[in-house]
């Protein structure tokens, strides 16, 4: 008699609502890189604003420049080893960015050294790596371990806690020791890595009950299984025995390990890391869907009563869809447009999230030029910051919420809320273009951060659907890397733009009123307007390549609808045998 197998816990047990809650933790703690204390670091370190752009920029390209290669990490060894980095490299970031900001400046030095300027970049490089390395923990923990039909709404969820994090680390702050920039760095540093040890315990993927691994094999998503035959390294698992009367046989089981493009590692799934024995488990049985054929062996013949059964490979074929990587997903066309279109978005989104305190510093000082209020000038700067962050984590949370809604009872593709993200993020530029008031900004600050928190929340569900679960992290990871494009050209473009409008201490023209700082343009919406009509450029042709992404993905659907969900997933036979009776 072969040992009880350990109990995989219920789909909604205490043990996955666990990891549901310390992947959130985790993703709390990662998106730190947008809290409001540039325009201070700017003033203690006489930093122009296109250095405290690059400075942030440093952050930006530390998030997504290591997501390809964090991806590949947690695909393939589990979530533990970027939580314990995430841990060193945010502690150290943050405590190194402290360090500047308590020394200052020298005595009459009215510039940082170029030495201090490339550690804050390079500090800020570190907290980026460390908070996407946690949250790239979290997001695929949280993937693995919820079923497809909740999987937009729990990954949301995680994902949402990255959007709220500004907010809240903001919120303490001001609570706790206003103005104080170095108690908030400090804040920072210890606020953002303890949770990842927390993460690091609690966070690891939990596999699916048979009941709901059973529903999910019969309501796959259309596109899944029509790219299913894209898994040539799970069908080319090698085969375990089993003590069932029937096996999956594959075939050509060479010509798909050469179909694997370079890739013959199997991925590791949840079942697997949460149970090693599942490694060689035995087969389950489960009846063929429709559509595959039923056509007996040579040398079979059929009986009135037969078994059929999955080996562990087929059950993972059908887990998980498609599995597009490595030079199959770089040569893809619904790789590119959504890579570009996400690039042109999410520019966007960093533009005026770097640059929001800027923004409402200029409009306020416009307006309250004979009663500036350095306080007040502070104030509205963290409103900016605190409203796009609120609606950073309810656009997340809604869109997944929205996206499950939309394709399990309208029946429509999730890829449909990719014309609705881009619509949001062009509102806010236009809504923003047009304000001159520094109360009212809020409106296009709750706009850009509602649509740029559904745009993460949303492509990362579609990265997944279009792509698959097994090389999700990594396929991510690739598509993460857009935004390092649309953000350096969108972010420098604004820092020129507004340092070309400002009015040096040496120049000729009458110095500003008392309190306002040397360096400040006075015009208000003119010190940047040119660079929104720059953005509302990109938001236009990036809504037009997701309407392009939508007519593309509805057509595929159609297609598989008249071909039958199954009817294009190869290689499998059913093998039948004889049953005694």
């Amino acid at each position: 008699m072969s040992p009880k197998s350990p109990q995989i816990p219920p789909t909604f047990g205490r043990a996955r609502i666990v990891v549901l809650l310390a992947s959130l933790l985790a993703a709390l703690s990662a998106g730190t890189n947008y809290v409001p204390y540039s325009p201070q670091l700017g003033s203690r370190l006489g930093l122009t604003h296109t250095q405290l752009n690059l400075i942030g920029l440093g952050g930006n390209v530390g998030v997504y420049i290591s997501a390809p290669i964090l991806g590949k990490i947690v695909d393939s060894r589990g979530p533990k080893s970027l939580l314990l980095s995430g841990f060193v490299l945010l502690l150290a970031g943050y405590s190194g960015i402290r360090l500047v900001y308590d020394a200052g400046l020298p005595e009459n030095v009215t510039a940082l050294s170029t030495a201090m300027f490339a550690l804050l970049i390079a500090c800020s490089f570190m907290t980026g790596v460390g908070g996407n390395g946690g949250l790239c923990a979290a997001i695929n923990t949280t993937a693995k371990t919820f079923p497809d039909k909740v999987r937009g709404s729990t990954t949301g969820l995680v994902i949402s806690g990255f959007g709220l994090s500004a907010f809240l680390f903001s919120a303490i702050a001001h609570l706790a020791f206003p103005g104080n920039t170095s108690s908030f760095l400090l804040l920072l540093s210890l606020g953002t890595s303890f949770p990842m040890l927390v993460g690091f315990i609690f966070v690891q993927p939990i596999p699916l009950p048979p009941s709901e691994a059973h529903h999910e094999y019969l309501d796959v998503d259309q596109a899944e299984a029509d790219a299913a035959s894209l898994a040539p390294s799970i069908l080319s698992a090698p085969a375990h025995e089993n003590d069932s009367r029937t096996h999956l046989l594959t075939h050509d089981r060479e010509e798909g390990l050469e179909s694997g493009f370079g890739h013959r590692q199997v991925p590791t799934t949840a079942v697997e890391e949460y149970i090693p024995e599942a490694r060689g488990g035995a087969g389950i049985e489960l009846s063929p869907p429709r559509g595959v054929s039923r056509s007996p062996l040579p040398g079979r013949h059929r009986s009135r009563s037969t078994r059929r059964s999955f080996s562990q490979s087929g059950k993972q074929l059908l887990d998980i869809g498609p599995n597009i990587y490595g030079v199959k997903l770089w040569t893809s066309i619904d790789f590119w447009i959504p890579f570009i279109s996400l690039s042109l978005l999410s520019g966007t989104g960093l533009m005026y999230i770097n640059n929001i305190g800027s923004m409402a510093q200029a409009l306020y000082v416009y307006s309250h030029k004979d009663r500036y209020s350095e306080v007040d000038a502070s104030q509205w700067q963290a409103a900016q910051v605190s409203t796009i962050s609120f609606m950073n984590f309810s656009g997340r949370v809604l869109i997944g919420l929205l996206a499950d809604f939309i394709k399990s009872r309208l029946g429509l593709p999730r890829s449909t809320l990719l014309i609705v993200v881009a619509s949001i993020i062009l509102s806010s530029q236009i809504v923003a273009a047009y304000i001159e008031n520094v109360r009212v900004l809020w409106r296009a600050s709750a706009l850009l951060g509602l649509g740029y928190g559904s745009m993460f929340s949303l492509y990362a569900t579609l990265c997944i659907e279009w792509f698959g679960l097994p090389h999700f992290s990594e396929n991510w990871g690739y598509l993460s890397l857009s935004p390092l494009f649309g953000g350096n050209i969108f972010s420098v473009a604004f820092g020129r733009n507004l340092d070309a409008h400002e009015r040096p201490a040496e120049s000729s023209y009458m110095p500003p009123p008392p309190g306002i700082p040397l360096r400040q343009c006075l015009d208000g919406l003119a010190c940047y307007v040119d660079s929104l009509h720059l953005t509302i450029a990109a938001c236009i042709f990036a809504l037009a390549l997701s309407t392009w992404a939508v007519w593309r993905d509805r057509r595929k659907t159609l297609e598989i609808d008249q071909d039958g969900m199954y009817g294009r997933v190869p290689n499998v036979i059913w093998e039948e045998e004889e049953e005694e009776s």
